[in-house]
């Protein structure tokens, strides 16, 4: 027998199971009127709203449905009610420009838009063939409460789910095609591996949008857990929700962390969650004396998963190994650096290049009208990453030394970024690195820091290229070091390099030299 894995299955779980159980927990300063705390019988109540209402606009089974919108209850419903009716969902990044949201509308060919209230008016000249603004709107004009919604007439799992723009470590994003078998196997794999059971409760300290909050609104759902809802990342305001609501497990990215712990700093009483709360780390290798602050300062357990857009996104995953508790904390931390083992069902290997290739369930079924893009991202049969890594071939982990293009190459030997930052990073009076490649006439390219100093830190460009000295081989140490108030991320916490790098490159035709 075989039967279509499709996102309704997590749905349908928890209106059989946990129908009187909380579902989900709204923020409660949305900008429109929050969704009332609700059951999972409520949750689905309200998606088949959604789902009616699309219907009674005429929206039809493959048309897409985008959705710009900080975390809030009305996108996880989305998330849930779209592709459940066969319709495809786009969720969109909140932080892009206006011309950049309009072009993954447009490139998407959505018919339906759907917008936060806050972003209304920036993206007033953004539109669709319906468009609606997110709270008192859909609420009185688009939901049908009491409509039995018509169901999907063919349920696949093949079909594309969602659509998710890369992040937009790239100058143009593409629309990643995640069908439900990729969403489902994602969920899977994610809720083992996190060992998520029903006494969970789970915050959304991880945007919805990006890679629809890495399918954990789908596994918690299915499992009946309880999901609050968190608008925008404030240190104090996680710790402070972790002890109203109990929270158990939280995913993010590194800078989400290092707020967190520059709350615990002054917060008063016992850090909330302690020996309780797992937190999922991705979206950049964190420094190694994160890691190990947030055991120590925290109490919380640190696991790291790597992954991206295009695999749903979970490749791997690491947790501290049984043998290695005995270990100094010190050394615990640089093993959970690494990328990890690779999840249940995903198979990796390094090229002869040295990137990253992936084989799974949970790799894209192609880019949103993107043909040559999509054959050259799964060329031979594997999905090409475009990270550089290792496997170490010990215990089979990975770890990433940067991204491809951001390995800089300085007098003909290769420097990783990456290696470079967690330098840095350990330097006292450091709160935030970036390290790029900058042109140089002997050496073609050459190292650049840019670093953020913590709050009453002081310390000058020789300080910081001697710290590196010290520590590793010479020729990868800074050159210059630049001192910055911050370092731009996008909403998933990634730092966009391309951007750091253009006014070193501007008026050259490569961005290498």
């Amino acid at each position: 027998m075989r039967v279509p894995m499709t996102v309704t299955d997590f749905l349908d779980r928890a209106e059989l199971g946990f129908s009187s159980s909380p579902g989900v927990v709204d923020e409660p300063d949305q900008p429109a009127a929050p969704v009332p705390p609700s059951t999972y019988g409520r949750l689905g109540e309200r998606v088949r709203a959604w789902q009616a209402g699309l219907d009674a606009l005429g929206v039809g089974e493959g048309e897409r449905v985008a959705v710009v919108s900080h975390n809030s209850a009305r996108l996880l419903e989305l998330l849930f009610a779209v592709p459940m009716s066969g319709r495809i969902c786009v969720p969109v990044n909140f932080r892009l420009k206006p011309e950049e949201v309009d072009y993954v509308v447009r490139q998407s060919g959505a018919s339906v838009l759907l917008v936060d209230p806050e972003l209304d008016a920036a993206l007033a000249g953004v539109t669709a063939r319906h468009r609606f603004v997110l709270g008192a709107q859909t609420d009185a004009e688009l939901m049908r409460f009491g409509v039995e919604p018509r169901p999907w007439s063919r349920p696949d799992e093949d079909a594309t789910a969602t659509i998710n723009y890369t992040s937009g470590t790239t100058a143009r994003p593409k629309g990643v095609r995640l069908t439900h078998r990729n969403i489902w196997v994602n969920g899977l794999t994610f809720g083992l591996h996190t060992r998520v059971w029903e006494r969970d409760v789970y915050m959304h300290t991880l945007p919805m949008f990006h890679c629809n909050g890495w399918g954990m609104p789908f596994v918690m759902a299915g499992l009946g857990v309880k999901q609050v809802v968190l608008r925008k990342v404030d240190g104090t305001e996680i710790l402070r929700r972790v002890a109203e609501h109990g929270v158990t497990l939280m995913c993010g990215a590194p800078a989400v962390w290092n707020t967190v712990l520059d709350a615990a700093a002054t917060w008063e009483g016992e850090i909330p969650g302690r020996d309780r709360v797992r937190i999922v780390c991705a979206g950049a290798p964190p420094p190694s004396r994160t890691i190990q602050r947030v055991g120590e300062e925290l109490g919380w357990e640190f696991t790291q998963i790597y992954g991206l857009t295009e695999t749903s996104p979970l490749l791997t995953f690491n947790r501290t190994r049984p043998e290695d508790a005995g270990l100094p904390a010190e050394e615990r931390a640089r093993r959970l650096s690494r990328a990890g083992l690779p999840a249940l069902g995903v198979k990796l290997r390094v090229s002869d290049g040295g990137e990253v290739l992936a084989r799974s369930n949970v790799v894209l079924d192609g880019y949103w009208e993107k043909p040559e893009e999509t054959a050259d991202a799964l060329d031979g049969g594997w999905f090409h990453t475009g990270d550089g890594g290792t496997l170490d071939p010990a215990d089979g982990h990975l770890t990433i030394s940067d991204r491809k293009k951001d390995v800089i190459i300085t007098g003909g030997e290769n420097v990783s970024s990456i290696e470079v930052e967690d330098t840095i990073f350990s330097h006292p009076a450091v709160a935030e690195v970036a390290v790029i490649g900058v042109p140089d006439e002997k050496w073609g390219e050459t190292i650049k820091a840019l670093v953020v100093l913590a709050d009453g830190a002081t310390a000058q460009e020789a300080d910081i290229i001697a710290h590196c000295k010290e520590r590793m081989a010479g020729y990868k140490a800074p050159t210059t070091v630049e001192f910055r108030a911050a370092i731009p991320r996008t909403a998933t916490g990634k730092i966009q390099k391309f951007k750091l790098r253009e006014p070193y490159w501007e008026g050259l035709d490569r961005q290498v030299n």
